[in-house]
């Protein structure tokens, strides 16, 4: 079985900014993207960003380009994402996911950690 755990949410300021991680661990498995989503109370889990394992091409939501940034180790099999200026609209849930092959849906989802900006 496949884990993803994220960590390193909390709360900040706006304007501030957060690191969160997401550690993938278990059993041998095939990763051909990640993403990060999110969901604030009341609102539908919205995609925020993805990354392709192999190669490292990404794509954000509009509202997040130039102020979040996705990446990864691939040694670490860990999935990050930088998020910088943060405004009180980026709380939320944030989750990450695991694709493990073009055109499926994500396969793989962590618990979640909690992103409060407070203005």
């Amino acid at each position: 079985q496949v884990q993803l755990v994220e960590s390193g949410g909390g709360l900040v300021q706006a304007g501030g900014s957060l690191r969160l991680s997401c550690a993938v661990s278990g059993r041998t498995f095939r990763n051909y993207a990640m993403g990060w989503f999110r969901q604030a109370p009341g609102k539908e889990r919205e995609f925020v960003a993805r990354i392709i394992w192999i190669g490292g091409s990404t794509s954000y939501v509009d509202s997040v380009k130039g102020r979040f940034t996705i990446s990864r180790d691939n040694a670490e099999n860990t999935l990050y994402l930088q998020m910088n200026n943060l405004k009180p609209e980026d709380t939320a849930v944030y989750y990450c996911a695991l694709k493990s092959r073009p055109g499926s849906t994500y396969d793989f989802w962590g618990q979640g950690t909690q992103v409060t900006v407070s203005s």
